[in-house]
């Protein structure tokens, strides 16, 4: 999405990394990955930003909205991955703690970061464009994710899902209905009732592979 503030883009978190304090920690943008709007983050792109301002410089928000500030930033840095942060919920506050019980409960899952573009190429092939310099002033809790892949790392279990996190998977990544994800969960693929599209069911069931292995392996 792209405004005349600045721009933003969002990447999806799993409620389970979100501990009862309030804390949190996980990746508010992927490198090299090409997100909905057809942008993809290079590696060192917030570098100049994060030396000029520092975690604290960078304002915790909900939906990017100036007045909601919920939290604190403690860490954010680049690694090999993207853009790592640790966020702290200030849970004095009535609205963190709001947005606490909606990110433990899933129901509010992505990081968007707020920014002006001071480099970027267009690739005249492909039609996607390389930020290769960004200013990062804000990273807000929103409701809507732009880059599915990402994923925060922190507070896995035993490595395996929930029910209900493989039923979410199945929905987001594989775009199967609240009612088939259900059925595949409970029963197994083949208990659909009919072959989803064209071609037969081997290109639905491929999806709903690659979304439990995307689960399994984040």
């Amino acid at each position: 999405m792209r405004t005349t503030a600045g721009e933003r883009k969002a990447a999806r978190f799993e409620a389970k990394a979100v501990k009862a304090d309030g804390s949190f920690e996980g990746y508010a943008s992927l490198f090299g990955t090409e997100d909905l709007g057809r942008d993809v983050v290079m590696p060192g792109a917030f570098r100049k930003s994060l030396l000029k301002r520092g975690a604290r410089g960078v304002k915790l928000l909900y939906q990017h909205e100036p007045n909601e500030v919920i939290g604190t930033w403690e860490e954010i840095k680049e690694d090999a991955r993207g853009l790592f942060v640790r966020g702290q919920l200030l849970t004095d506050v009535m609205r963190a703690r709001e947005v606490l019980a909606l990110m433990r409960a899933g129901a509010v899952d992505g990081l968007s970061i707020g920014y002006h573009v001071v480099k970027a190429e267009t690739d005249r092939a492909n039609g996607t464009r390389r930020l290769i310099e960004v200013d990062l002033w804000e990273i807000s809790v929103v409701t809507f994710p732009m880059l599915p892949a990402a994923r925060v790392s922190a507070v896995k279990r035993d490595g395996r899902p929930t029910t209900r996190e493989f039923e979410r998977w199945l929905m987001q990544d594989a775009g199967f209905s609240r009612t088939e994800a259900r059925t595949i969960v409970q029963r197994g693929f083949k208990a659909l009732p009919v072959p989803r599209e064209a071609g037969g069911g081997d290109q639905a069931l491929a999806r709903a592979l690659r979304a439990a292995a995307r689960l399994f392996t984040s």
